[in-house]
């Protein structure tokens, strides 16, 4: 389904909130490939909005799910404390720090009965027998990498193909190792040098994923030898995206600078800087249990209006994303990319 869509486009599954079926199969009925995020749903919500994209379209669309992060015992009683005194200001109380496994293996055998036409991980492996089950549904699996050796992991257990991430994208960092010693929890590469690092390491079509705004970003990583281009921040002001919309007011005005924090959700991941963020360059490296930790601070913050505390996850061009539906940005990107590999043959 990616090499065969219309148009070498994706829109990148966003969990938390910004991925809707809406989103999803607006982007597949314009040729390109939606994307579920399934992950931080519960089962059963998965199932159902799996059946509303089906209902709005016919087109292949993709599911997304978190690999179930390595168990850390660290103790955040400091962290709760602060997370306390925060969600305090919007008449919130902290979370429960637990680790979780996000309903992984159940999640998982829906996606095996529903016959998803791709199915993506992120943070890590699915195991070998996980992708022999899919694929002996039909279904296509891509695996997130940040780095040539996590390519190769990803090849051994027979991934169909490979999403590189920039150290440019918004949101979660999909490397398998979160390495509490590194802000970016492992190498921090541009785009364009992972691509080709990914290419010299393994034989597979490449997805690239990385502050693409504009077709004419499109055009370069397709140049570059991707199969095809995954686009979040592009999406999140798309009219079907599920945004808050304290984050569109921020990103409308796009005086903020991006950067990548664990304050959040204890894994590093690239957003608008606010004050929480600032007040917690130091948050402990502890997913899911900062995410559960924070997460009733958000949720009261975003119905507050304020965007002072909450994760607004967007990549470092997000001041360049377009306001419009969803299926008339898959045709401007298309039309954008078109425009600047015509260009630069003319150039050559």
């Amino acid at each position: 389904m990616i090499v065969e869509s219309r148009v070498p486009l994706v829109a990148a599954p966003m969990a938390g909130g910004p991925s809707t079926p809406e989103l999803a199969a607006a982007v597949s009925g314009a040729g390109a490939l939606g994307f579920l995020a399934g992950a931080m749903l519960t089962e059963d919500k998965l199932v159902e909005q799996i059946a509303r994209i089906r209902s709005l379209t016919d087109e292949p669309f993709g599911v997304n799910l978190f690999v179930p992060s390595e168990r850390r015992d660290v103790d955040l009683d400091d962290y709760r404390s602060r997370v306390a005194e925060a969600a305090g200001r919007y008449g919130a109380e902290p979370g429960s720090a637990d680790w979780d496994d996000d309903s992984y293996p159940a999640k998982v055998q829906r996606l095996v009965d529903e016959r998803i036409p791709v199915v993506s991980f992120t943070f890590g492996l699915p195991e070998a027998s996980t992708v022999d089950q899919l694929h002996a549904v039909g279904s296509e699996v891509v695996v997130t990498v940040t780095t040539a050796d996590e390519a190769r992991q990803a090849a051994r257990v027979g991934a169909d193909a490979v999403c590189v991430q920039g150290m440019e994208a918004g949101g979660h960092r999909g490397v398998f190792h979160d390495d509490p010693e590194l802000p970016g929890g492992g190498p921090l590469l541009g785009l364009l040098p992972a691509i080709r690092s990914v290419r010299a390491a393994v034989d597979l079509p490449v997805i690239a994923a990385g502050g693409l705004v504009h077709g004419a970003d499109v055009a370069a990583v397709l140049t570059a030898g991707a199969t095809a281009a995954q686009l979040g921040t592009a999406f999140l002001v798309c009219d079907e995206a599920g945004t808050a919309q304290a984050q569109r007011a921020q990103m409308a005005e796009g005086q903020r600078q991006t950067d990548v924090t664990r304050a959040f959700s204890g894994r590093p991941a690239r957003g608008l800087v606010n004050r929480f963020m600032l007040d917690n360059q130091d948050a402990p490296a502890a997913y899911p249990q900062v995410n559960n930790l924070t997460k009733p601070m958000r949720g009261a913050a975003g119905k507050a209006g304020d965007a002072e505390a909450i994760s607004m996850w967007a990549g470092q061009s997000y001041a360049h994303a377009r306001p419009m539906p969803a299926a008339d940005l898959v045709g401007l990107l298309r039309r954008e990319a078109r425009e600047a590999l015509q260009a630069v043959t003319g150039r050559l």
